[in-house]
Formats: structure tokens, sequence, C-alpha cells
């Protein structure tokens, strides 16, 4: 903590930052374990934690193929501080036997890190067996993609009429397999759709795809769309193919549908009168914008910090080494760990570095009067608290609400405030609980309409049982009238649950829900980011709006 300005400190230290990034797998030349047909590879996504190695998630199985292209999206979180270690295990799955029970399963492995893959973006590893033998020519292709929140996703539905009947006994059985175009004009898989037995005219179930994943967020990006007759051997069969963009798609509106001829290239070339091989529906697209907390803060949020202790005389006198106030000069007090802890992580919160303080339930000299907000960040918090408590009185009663009241009418600015461009979070340091529930719970029903999350921790041993009210995690908080809160603003935690643990457990603690609540306010204003990254051009009504495109 070093100080910057009266009444105001500075925190420092490293910053922390998380990414979403999915990643897509393929692998080429697979070992053949089968006698009759060919491997029927599955990849298996393993992470390692704490020195052991855990699956995370596996891809679907394709059925006689040596070079697979898997539709299966691993989503992780990137950490940039941190080693994720990971290992890519294939499979030759042979029915409901449990993988791994049998060594000719296996086709190989590799093992990398999550910031390797993210560096490289395509990364092509040689599988390797048992003993650090290599598995042939075997080799697996893992693509990675940031996803920003702004990117937000699409919901798609198609389906299909007339399409060509490609079995002799029966009808055709077809999927539908979309794949974007890359720069380098190479292919990646994006989705690929279910199986519809028997059918001509299949309607696939709809799905969901991010806009980074579908088109790179580019809507004249090229896709190419191929349609199969599914085989249970793996040979399907070729029905056709058309190329879309995601602007054409947008097309879509009330009544009206996008169609596309599926076209295949050997028909067309050999058949005169030859149109297509049916023809291949958009019957709905749903844009669903999603925000993150990072999205609002790179795009310019200012987020101040606001910290309020108690200085009831509950508390004890802070001569007496039993208080809670007590100033040891070899070891922090309970108010100073619990202000520290916080302090120290409030940096990737609060823009500018800095946040003041404030304090209630004194006696202030010279009239001894009771003080709803006494100003204590005179040198900087902690100096401040420090310097403060001899010159005041411990007194009382604990009341909060005149905090709060206070901080969301900051916050709530001159009410002409449409951008998001400020948001508040205010600490309540408490040693029990607070004398003015009623109308606590009134202020946090009103507060809950205003930029403004609240953080309470409870120092001490006192039963802090009726302060879990203010909270709603155990269900809705209501005024005493019973209106509800707008909104979840209330994070409420003991600090004895944290006496042996890092201070950073606590801070993690009391800080977790932080970001939903900012995402959750401006979402419920349909305030975008001030500074978004690049847009699409499709209008949005809100940031968490699902709206048909028109």
């Amino acid at each position: 903590l070093k100080e910057e300005a009266p009444g105001l400190i500075v925190l420092s230290g490293p910053a922390t930052c998380v990414s979403k990034v999915e990643l897509r797998v393929s692998c080429k030349a697979l070992l053949d374990r089968d006698t009759l047909n060919k491997s029927d590879p599955c990849v298996i996504l393993m992470v390692q934690t704490n020195g052991q190695w855990t699956e995370l998630d596996r891809t679907e199985v394709i059925k006689s193929n040596l070079h697979p292209v898997f539709a299966k999206v691993f989503s992780l979180d990137y950490y940039f501080e941190e080693v994720q270690k990971l290992r890519f295990e294939v499979y030759d799955i042979h029915g409901t036997h449990s993988i791994g029970t049998r060594d000719d399963d296996f086709l190989g492995g590799v093992e990398c890190t999550l910031g390797q893959i993210v560096a490289q973006k395509k990364m092509v590893k040689p599988l390797l067996l048992k003993y650090g033998k290599y598995a042939g020519k075997s080799t697996i292709t893992v693509h990675a993609e940031e996803i920003s929140g702004n990117n937000g996703y699409v919901e798609l539905s198609f389906c299909a009429k007339k399409l060509d009947d490609k079995d002799l006994f029966s009808k055709s059985d077809p999927f539908l397999e979309i794949y974007r175009i890359n720069d380098d004009e190479t292919e990646q898989l994006v989705h690929r759709t279910e199986v519809i037995k028997n059918n001509l005219n299949p309607v696939w179930e709809p799905f969901k795809v991010s806009l980074i994943s579908l088109c790179s967020c580019d809507e004249e990006r090229k896709l190419k769309c191929l349609v199969w007759d599914y085989d249970s051997r793996g040979k399907h069969d070729f029905i056709g193919e058309f190329y879309a963009t995601f602007r054409e798609m947008q097309k879509i509106s009330s009544g009206n549908k996008v169609t596309w001829d599926c076209v295949n290239p050997k028909y067309k070339q050999k058949k005169r009168n030859y149109k297509n091989s049916g023809v291949v529906i958009l019957s709905d697209l749903k844009l669903h914008r999603v925000y993150s907390f990072l999205d609002y803060i790179m795009g310019g949020c200012q987020i101040h910090f606001t910290v309020a202790i108690d200085f009831t005389a509950s508390n004890g006198d802070p001569r007496n080494s039993c208080s809670l106030h007590y100033i040891n000069p070899y070891q922090p007090n309970e108010y100073l760990k619990a202000l520290i802890a916080v302090g120290e992580i409030c940096q990737d919160y609060d823009s500018d570095k800095r946040f003041s303080a404030l304090g209630f339930g004194a006696r202030i000299p010279p009239n001894y009067e009771v003080s709803i907000s006494a100003h204590i960040a005179i040198q900087g918090v902690v100096e401040a608290y420090q310097n403060c408590l001899p010159k005041i009185q411990l007194y009382g009663p604990t009341n909060v609400s005149p905090i709060i009241n206070r901080i969301a009418k900051l916050a709530a600015g001159d009410g002409n405030i449409k951008d998001a461009s400020r948001y508040h979070i205010l600490l309540i340091l408490t040693d029990g609980v607070v004398t003015d529930m009623a109308d606590t719970r009134e202020a946090i029903v009103r507060a809950s309409y205003q930029p403004l999350s609240i953080i309470i921790v409870g120092v001490g041993n006192a039963d802090f049982t009726d302060m879990q009210i203010l909270d709603g995690d155990d269900g809705v908080l209501r005024s005493p009238k019973g209106e509800p809160v707008l909104r979840d603003i209330v994070q409420f935690v003991p600090f004895r649950d944290f006496k042996t643990a890092s201070p950073a457990a606590l801070a993690k603690c009391v800080l977790a829900e932080v970001p939903k609540q900012v995402v959750e306010y401006y979402s419920h204003k349909a305030i975008c980011p001030m500074c978004p990254v690049r847009d699409l051009s499709t209008p949005i009504l809100s940031p968490l709006a699902t709206t048909p495109t028109e």
C-alpha cells in the first residue's frame, strides 16, 4: 500500500487476466488397430491439477476414420499467470468398453501447455505411445481461438427438402457439416449436426456457436456446407454442398427463410438438366450478444472503491490488547488484515488504483457528536486508520444504512449518466450485526438499482447469523415492505473463516461475484461498453437480448 495523495492510496502488484479459449482437434495418419475396419478414434483432454491428471472432457467417437476432424469444442479458462498443463490422449473405441482398459486401444498422446497452444494458435505435434515411442506418422493438430465476451454467439436452425436418396432399401440418413474457410484457404470444422435417420426432408436440432468460431467475426467470410448420407462404417455418401456467409444468413426475417441449392459438382458436370440434390433452408437465426466484465473495463468503465470501517464501542478500547482495533506493532489486527487482503486485489477492479475510506459509529472531537461517516483516508487508508484511533471515541450504534445511502447517491450521480463509465464497490468492515437492519434492507433494495456492489466482512467472533439475510445467496432479499432487490449486490463473509487461509483466499471470495454484478447491472440497463471491440453491424437491442435478426 503506497500513499499517493491525502486520503488516497495506490495498490500495486501483478494483475490477473483470464480469457476463454476454445480448442478444436483433428488427427492424421492414426494407427489402424482394427482387423476388419479402421480405428474408431476419440480424443480425451486431461488437465494437471496439483500434480494429478484428471479428465476434463472428450470428443465424440468418429467411426472408421484414420484422419478424423472432431466437431467437439473444448472450452477452457486461460490464465496468463499460470502454467496450465494439458494432455491429449487418442483412443480407438470398441463398443461400450471402458477407455484405456486395453493397451491396444491407445493410439497415442501428447503433452503441452495451454500457453504453447495459444502462442502458436495452431499446434501440430506427433503422437507418442508409451515410453516416448512415435505412433508411426500419426499427428494431432490443435487450433486455439480466444473467445471475447462481446463476440457473442448465434443460434441457427437448419432443415432440408428433397435430398437425393443414396440408400437402396431405405431413404438417406442425412447430416450437415459447416466449415469456416480461413485466410490461408484451410478449412476449419465449425459444427456437425446429428444424423436424421431415413428422411429426405430432415429438420436438424438448433445449435449455438460463437461468432468468432463461425466466421471470425467477419460477415463476408465464406462458409462451406456439406450434406452427407451417414454410413455406420464411416464411408459416408456425399449428397451435396453449398457456400454461404453470415451476412447471407442475416437476410432471414419474419416469415422469410434463406435457402441454398445443395449441389453435387459431379452431377452438375455430367447431367445437362441437373438443378440440385435438394435444398437446405435456414429456418431461424437468433443472435445473442453477451458482454463480459472485461469488456466494460477495457471499454473505459471506471471503478470507484470505498471502504467503510466500524468504530462502535463493541470493538473494545483500542488501547486494550483484546480490542479488535488494537494496534499491535508486530501483527496487524483483523480489520487491517481484511483491509489489506482485499485492498491488494482491488487494483484489478479500481482503474485509477486509488480508493478512499469512511468510518461509522464513532464520536468525533471537539463536540463528540455521533458520526455517520467520518473520513479517515487522510494519509492513506491504513495510515489514516491507525492515526485516527487515538483521536476518536468508539461509540455506536452500528448503523450501516447511512453509508449505503451515501454511496448509492454518489453512484446515481446526477441521473444523466447513461453509459458504462462508472461503477462503485463498497467494502464494509464490521464487528457485529447491524443495528438498523430494516433501514439497511431498504437501502440495499434502493441501491440495487444503481451501479453499485456491496461487500461486507464480519470481523471478530460475533454471531453473524442475522447478517446472512443481507446476502441473497439463500433467497431474495426484500425491503420491510416486501419489495425485492432488482439484483443480488451483497456478498457477506465472516473473516474468521479465513484466519488460517492466505490473504488471497479472502480477497478471491469477497470479490468473486463483483464481475457478474457489473455485467448484470449494465445488461439490465441495456448499456453496452463505451468502446467495444469490433462489433458486427447487426443491431442489438440489449447486451443479453435474444433477438431474431430482421
